[in-house]
């Protein structure tokens, strides 16, 4: 389900405010940090590090085969959860720690270049949308508008979040990032209204 291919890769900014908001883990608004983001992620090793993402990959691809009863289904979800790691890999600057803990950061630093980010990112997400397209068919009306607002809806905002100024403050940030459940949600409710071709 769609729902569960949003949320998978999703789930560690998924739970990354939610930590944000309990004190676990801190954030720092920096602006120039790199040039795609404004903020110093500096202490994220319970929803970000290597081992916490292996972890959160087994937690939630359990949680999918509770729910379908799918070894495949499961294996791909714990895959989409650990995707997250790897594509931030690539994309955050050495910042990312092995374990909580750890004094060892990864980081390859993509995001230190504006339009290298944009054609990585914006190719893996027309490969994404592509994809899923030629997979599934609308079964009515509201299939296709539900399905084609998400897509335009993420592409607004990933092209608002190059040009906007950075946040006012670390609660702006964690609302907003709240606010990816919606997607979650959406995403879900276009399943709703598609099929498998």
């Amino acid at each position: 389900p769609l729902g569960w291919l949003v949320a998978a890769p999703m789930f560690l900014d998924l739970l990354w405010p939610l930590l944000l908001a309990l004190g676990i883990e801190t954030v720092r608004i920096d602006p120039g940090n790199t040039a795609m983001t404004p903020l110093d992620l500096h202490d994220y090793p319970w929803s970000h590090s290597l081992l916490m993402a292996a972890v959160w990959s087994v937690v939630f691809a359990a949680l999918f085969y509770a729910r379908h009863r799918t070894t495949r289904g499961a294996a791909v979800i714990g895959a989409g959860v650990f995707s997250h790691w790897v594509l931030d890999f690539v994309t955050h600057r050495p910042d990312m720690p092995l374990y909580p803990g750890s004094d060892t950061y990864l980081g390859l630093g993509l995001w230190n270049s504006v339009p290298a980010t944009v054609l990585v990112e914006g190719t893996l997400f027309a490969a994404s949308v592509a994809l899923y397209a030629k997979s599934t068919r609308a079964r009515t009306r509201t299939g296709s508008m539900a399905w084609w607002s998400f897509v335009g809806l993420l592409v607004l905002i990933y092209v608002g979040n190059i040009f906007s100024p950075p946040p006012p403050s670390v609660g702006a940030v964690v609302w907003s990032a709240e606010g990816l459940w919606l997607f979650v949600a959406w995403a879900f409710w276009v399943d709703r209204h598609r099929t498998v071709s």
